[in-house]
């Protein structure tokens, strides 16, 4: 392709840095609106493209690839998680897909810490009282929470994500404990003071806040499912700025309205944008728009690894971040 700029669409609208590179460097064709593309948009997109740059938005599936043509050969997706794309029918068609690992770590870490502040000190319940000019003043009773110094947090995924809560969590003064497909080696759990647990069953059942930090997988679906649910302590409290497919969302929120769970934070829903309506009700539980990510630097970051990982493919290279199906 020497000699001939690649032709790259873009499916949602990005940070105006990363596409005003992108179109110093390709022939781009960029999202007029913030929408998602339908699937008939996205099939037309993928006919005229060499590089198509998805967002976790778009689900490019079996079929959806299956009328891509010849052209299109690098999905170079704008996030870390890959589960919206079918990567072994793309390898199989000859496309490679490629994501942006690591820049979100920091951003989404933050944010799990927060939503467990939000949810043990009551923190929207008082913001609700002051935008409802209900304040009487201060009470020495009035909405008690619980503090984070001394508590088992569990995570459940000890990536760079997971590392970086349990991190964030020892400065808190709590007790780090993980579940994760593999042990991590000494020199990085002895640093964290994280104590491993091979069964998460037995975890689980120990713990006063539970981080889910793991992808979504075939493996990990439902892997908080309702009879794990149900181990855990009444007390406890559940954090997920992950995947909400990892989670049973029924059966954690009959669990909740019966105050078999404490609390819980979520960024993150199993069924996309469509939120289980009884979850809104409850005063425990904090919802969050998947914000996880959303720092201006950050997506910035991630736009940049989508760059290169488009560069490089044009010079003839393999992309950085490919991703293969052995890696999921």
């Amino acid at each position: 392709m020497a000699g001939k700029k690649l032709t790259v669409v873009v499916t949602r609208r990005l940070p105006e840095a990363v596409e005003t590179r992108m179109m110093e460097l390709f022939d781009v064709e960029l999202r007029e609106d913030d929408t998602p593309m339908s699937r008939a948009e996205l099939v037309a997109a993928m006919g005229r493209a060499d590089v198509l740059v998805p967002t976790i938005t778009d689900t490019i599936d079996a079929g959806l690839l299956g009328q891509a043509g010849d052209r299109l050969k690098l999905i170079a997706n704008y996030g870390a998680g890959v589960d919206n794309i079918d990567v072994s029918t793309a390898r199989q068609r000859g496309i490679l897909v490629s994501n942006t690992p690591g820049v979100l770590t920091e951003d989404t870490a933050d944010m799990t810490m927060a939503l467990m502040l939000s949810v043990t000190r009551r923190i929207p319940e008082g913001m609700a009282v002051m935008q409802k000019d209900n304040w009487d003043g201060w009470s020495p009773t009035a909405l008690l929470g619980g503090r984070l110094a001394g508590r088992r947090l569990g995570i459940l995924g000890m990536g760079r994500i997971g590392q970086a809560v349990a991190r964030r969590a020892a400065a808190f003064g709590m007790q780090v404990h993980y579940h994760n497909r593999r042990r991590l080696h000494a020199g990085l759990e002895e640093p964290l003071e994280a104590t491993y647990w091979e069964s998460l069953d037995q975890m689980i059942a120990r713990m006063d806040v539970l981080s889910i930090n793991c992808p979504h997988t075939p493996s990990t679906f439902h892997l908080m499912n309702a009879r794990r649910l149900k181990l855990m302590k009444p007390t406890a409290v559940i954090v997920n700025t992950s995947r909400g497919e990892v989670v049973d969302e029924n059966a954690l929120t009959r669990m909740l309205r019966a105050n078999e769970i404490a609390g819980a934070g979520l960024d993150v829903y199993e069924h996309g944008r469509t939120v289980n309506p009884r979850l809104r009700e409850l005063s425990n539980v904090v919802l969050l728009p998947h914000m996880g990510s959303a720092t201006h630097e950050g997506r910035v970051e991630m736009g940049e690894k989508v760059l290169i990982n488009i560069k490089t493919f044009d010079d003839g290279h393999r992309p950085p971040d490919l991703v293969v199906p052995s890696m999921l």
